[in-house]
């Protein structure tokens, strides 16, 4: 009787459904950690699962979405958005829009659903437009006082005189966008707990200055484009300065395409601090004819005791063979070894310069793990054997190096 009964239980335990009578919370967390076709699918499994995808609050309509979209788009169109917003119960703290090139639908399904979504507690919009013409956002954007995440791309936002910023905005990533009513930097400067700032190619007219950038002192991960700066010559101490007001900076990536240096060779001594918890350094492209950009990049590398990573792009204006460039001799006694790991150098050639940096990294990084090195397609050398070549004859030279990977392109 006793083993008839514990199997009674056991099959009774195995026809009841676990799932579906876990809290609701629990089963908001799962649905939203699966992609936004395999979420709505679950309404296929069950009747009480009809309509277990309304509790979503993380609404991703990505790229992946559209491709599943498009084979059945003769039941499925750009409306479909409409509906999935339409029935969802509760608050949506995640919404990421990804703009085919070639939809069809009306556009201004969107100033709607940014009105929809900004009475419902939004803390991260992410609104990718692929698209030739930019998009025009509604001002109802500026009223989600609880974004978190903001990330645009290819989009005009008309900032009203009355909005005064993100209070709790964490992360800012604007790629050719244009702000409207006032300039772009007064727009970043009403973020005060940013962390995260990433901006590429900005309406030209309306520039970001240095000293509105230096008010973000939280600022743990920086991307910028110096071309589009609004000050009449950026120089080195520029840059450097930048340390001075953000302490924190971990990450920083610095364009220099369309912007070219004023002023000459640092007269600085070697060895000073101005970027000290900086783990991630990239610069593109950098000019090896130019010894103030040389000066430049050595002293951003001096300059950073933590730096860990460090990715750097070759470019020449002209072409003619610069003369070598007078990098300091390494003093570990006085300055001490570079804490780099992994180093990154694309668009190589093969100059003097470049040999002379690539040396100067191997003989001052005893913690260096990876280098990889991307020739360009008129090295000087004689192409990718030539650059298998030249690494090795630089590993012989540098013995003591404890470098353990080299990757040629």
């Amino acid at each position: 009787m006793e083993q008839v009964h514990g199997t009674h239980n056991e099959s009774k335990f195995k026809s009841k459904d676990i799932i579906s009578t876990m809290p609701e919370n629990v089963i908001t967390n799962i649905l939203n950690r699966l992609p936004l076709g395999d979420a709505l699918a679950t309404a296929l499994l069950a009747r009480n699962w009809r309509l277990k995808w309304t509790l979503l609050t993380e609404l991703v309509f990505d790229k992946e979405f559209f491709d599943l979209v498009d084979e059945f788009k003769e039941e499925y169109d750009w409306t479909i958005i409409s509906s999935l917003l339409l029935h969802i119960k509760g608050p949506v703290t995640k919404f990421v829009l990804y703009v085919p090139c070639d939809n069809k639908s009306d556009l201004k399904d969107i100033i709607h659903w940014v009105l929809f979504l900004s009475k419902r507690g939004m803390n991260e919009f992410t609104l990718i437009n692929m698209h030739r013409d930019k998009l025009k956002l509604p001002s109802h954007l500026l009223s989600c006082l609880e974004l978190k995440h903001l990330k645009l791309c290819n989009c005009c936002l008309n900032q009203a005189p009355s909005f005064c910023g993100f209070p709790n905005l964490l992360s800012l990533d604007l790629y050719r966008v244009t702000i409207e009513g006032e300039n772009c930097g007064k727009f970043i400067t009403q973020c005060p707990l940013l962390e995260m700032l990433e901006i590429s190619y900005h309406d030209p007219t309306r520039k970001v200055k240095l000293v509105e950038i230096a008010k973000l002192g939280n600022l743990i991960k920086l991307s910028l484009p110096l071309c589009k700066l609004d000050d009449i010559a950026i120089t080195s101490s520029s840059i450097f300065q930048l340390g001075t007001y953000l302490p924190k900076l971990q990450e920083l990536f610095l364009d220099f395409r369309n912007h070219k240096f004023i002023g000459e060779v640092s007269a600085r001594k070697w060895g000073c601090t101005f970027f000290p918890c900086l783990k991630s350094l990239t610069l593109h492209p950098i000019d090896f004819n130019s010894d103030t950009m040389l000066s430049c990049l050595f002293e951003m590398i001096q300059g950073s005791p933590n730096l860990q990573i460090l990715n750097i792009k070759a470019a020449y204006d002209g072409v003619i063979p610069p003369p070598a460039f007078s990098f300091p001799k390494v003093d570990n006694n006085t300055m001490g070894p570079l804490q780099l790991q992994h180093v990154v150098f694309s668009s190589f050639r093969g100059s003097e310069n470049e040999v002379y940096l690539i040396k100067y990294l191997l003989g001052s990084s005893p913690l260096l793990k990876k280098m990889v090195i991307q020739p360009h397609s008129d090295a000087v050398f004689g192409g990718a054997n030539g650059t298998f070549m030249f690494a090795r004859k630089l590993l012989k030279l540098h013995r003591a190096s404890t470098i353990a990977e080299v990757d040629l392109y």
